[in-house]
């Protein structure tokens, strides 16, 4: 048997999401800040530093030293929260998201003359957002945190002057906590809300791979594909203060299988003169893969089992994306590069299906960005970013546990970014 009562119980991987990431979905694109600056409008097709493995991992190819590089990205999101309504009272304070750290590290180092060998350490999934206490939504959710940290080691191999390729495995692990009410109170022997506090945890494997291709001296393409992750969490629901007679109160083993999306990243970069250098980018997403998630629950009591907590089922019904980006670098002199870009990433969720964790609509994104070279073995980049939101709104059926909720969400988000390189 299937509910949709307590539909949200172990939806780590998906179902926690907002502004505080500067890609759209339940995606991180904070992976370097030499990249940032121009909106990763040339991830693909450049390699500015380690960074690379990445963005493309047959960039690794063009670095000729070893070079360490590490930084953080700093976000700070912002969420509006109007036009609340729901039958069960409660406050709308918004601005569920904390200010939020997202960092990585990257080394490489040239094998011979035809291979490069670099090792990541990258965030490519991670958010946080915390409801205030009596927050008028929590029956469809009030507490979530994601957080995926990948390693990657990778191996580029130049084919010709023109042409070079890079693959790297990735080793991901997954850890969540997702919390949420049930209006419980006016149930026989029922003492306010039923709280729901669910974990969960998984390492998989996957991998990217990509080509680089210098077309001219001045112009380069290069094409990255991320594989889809295959996840299968191992956690545990808790269940606190609900009606006795239900018999729920307890912790209960919980499973839940997950496929997090491929996605291919491509760009061009073109070097117009000395100084002048322009960027264009597309990413496709296979946000479709999301289209529901079953949570089994074991261990659940009789009662429990008739009333469905069991099996538990949530439609999502995600649609693939493109996200486009453009950007742009104006090497000052022999130590500063500046850099801008703007993106348009639009939301793989719709009204039908958006909730209180993913109330995310289409993003647009601007940025500016500086390297400075006060070295040719030190660099340290900066990029701030922007972001804002299309109103999203939120349409949430009810049912005698969970009542139903209707917002509109205005969404943006202040990013910055730093990041230091050493050469050897």
């Amino acid at each position: 048997m299937k509910t949709t009562w307590l539909k949200t119980t172990l939806a780590l991987t998906i179902s926690a999401a907002s502004a505080q990431a500067l890609a759209n979905g339940i995606a991180i694109n904070e992976q370097s800040a030499s990249g940032a600056g121009t909106a990763y409008a040339g991830r693909a097709s450049s390699a500015l530093d380690a960074s690379t493995i990445y963005g493309n991992p047959a960039g690794l190819s063009k670095l000729k030293r070893t070079e360490i590089s590490g930084g953080l990205a700093i976000v700070d999101a912002k969420d509006d929260i109007s036009q609340a309504n729901s039958p069960h009272p409660g406050s709308n304070k918004g601005d569920s998201v904390p200010l939020a750290a997202v960092p990585f590290g990257y080394i490489s180092t040239p094998i011979n003359e035809d291979f490069t060998f670099g090792f990541g350490m990258y965030v490519p999934y991670g958010i946080i957002n915390d409801y205030e206490n009596g927050f008028q939504g929590s029956y469809h959710g009030s507490y979530s945190k994601v957080q995926v940290i990948t390693l990657q080691p990778t191996i580029a191999y130049k084919v010709n002057d023109k042409v070079s390729v890079g693959f790297g495995p990735t080793i991901n692990r997954i850890d969540g906590q997702l919390k949420n009410d049930l209006a419980t109170n006016g149930l026989a022997g029922g003492q306010g809300d039923t709280h729901i506090d669910i974990k969960g945890d998984d390492t998989a494997v996957g991998y990217n791979i990509g080509v680089l291709v210098d077309v001219t001296d001045d112009t380069a393409w290069g094409l990255t594909y991320h594989s889809k992750v295959d996840y299968h969490l191992d956690g545990r629901t808790k269940v606190k203060n609900a009606p006795g007679a239900l018999g729920l109160n307890g912790s209960y083993d919980a499973k839940l299988d997950i496929t997090l999306p491929e996605s291919v990243d491509t760009s061009i970069t073109h070097k117009f003169n000395d100084q002048w250098t322009g960027y264009i980018g597309a990413v496709w997403t296979r946000w479709s893969r999301l289209e529901k998630i079953e949570v089994e629950n074991s261990g659940v009591p009789a009662l429990g089992q008739a009333l469905g907590f069991g099996t538990i089922g949530e439609d999502l019904k995600w649609h693939d994306t493109w996200s486009a980006s453009v950007g742009a670098s104006y090497q000052l002199n022999q130590e500063w590069v500046l850099r801008a870009g703007y993106a348009y990433d639009p939301s793989p969720t719709d009204n039908d299906y958006r909730s209180v964790r993913i109330p995310v609509g289409d993003r647009q994104i601007v940025t500016f960005g500086a390297g400075w070279s006060p070295t040719p073995d030190l660099t340290v980049d900066m990029a701030y970013a922007y972001l804002w939101e299309d109103t999203a709104s939120v349409n949430l059926e009810g049912s005698a546990l969970q009542p139903a909720y209707s917002a509109k969400y205005d969404n943006s988000a202040h990013g910055l970014t730093a990041q230091m390189t050493y050469r050897f």
